[in-house]
């Protein structure tokens, strides 16, 4: 661990469209080789989509922020050594992880569907996360699995 100081927060511009910190945060996360505005395409038109199966009255926004939502792990197991062993610990995760563990999930399992374009992609994610499908989705249920399965080791918690 570093014996510097603390590193100090960036802080982010809500997009311009929905003007959401969350919605901002994923298309930095979709960015690629600092073409934002391409990002920008992506992400809203992956909204825009959300918005055409839309039920109960919901809009896009509302739909997206719940899909990361059901993305957003609780905990995380993190490798602790003790005694020339490493034992997997589980933790609880901080929320600003836990948003960005999300958003980089769903985008990371997005780029690597079959669809043709990225909106595609991430429009079809999001869908599965809406559904409790997908790749992100069950990349969230494996963390709390393996975080559950080394639960004894929890007393090694700093």
């Amino acid at each position: 661990m570093s014996r510097r100081k603390a590193a100090t927060k960036r802080e982010i511009l809500p997009d311009s469209k929905y003007n959401n910190l969350v919605v901002a945060k994923c298309i930095n996360v979709v960015m690629w080789d600092g073409k934002k505005e391409v990002a920008e395409n992506i992400v809203y038109g992956a909204l825009d989509r959300l918005q055409k199966i839309a039920k109960d009255g919901k809009d896009e926004l509302q739909l997206f922020l719940d899909a990361v939502d059901a993305l957003k792990p609780s905990v995380e197991v993190k490798g602790r050594r003790v005694g020339g062993a490493t034992y997997q610990v589980p933790c609880e995760v901080r929320p600003a992880r836990q948003q960005t563990m999300a958003l980089r999930w769903l985008v990371g399992f997005a780029r690597k569907r079959g669809e043709r374009s990225m909106e595609e992609r991430l429009f079809g994610e999001l869908r599965d996360a809406l559904n409790g499908q997908g790749g992100a989705f069950k990349k969230k249920i494996d963390t709390h699995k393996m975080a559950e399965a080394n639960k004894a080791f929890a007393h090694f918690r700093w």
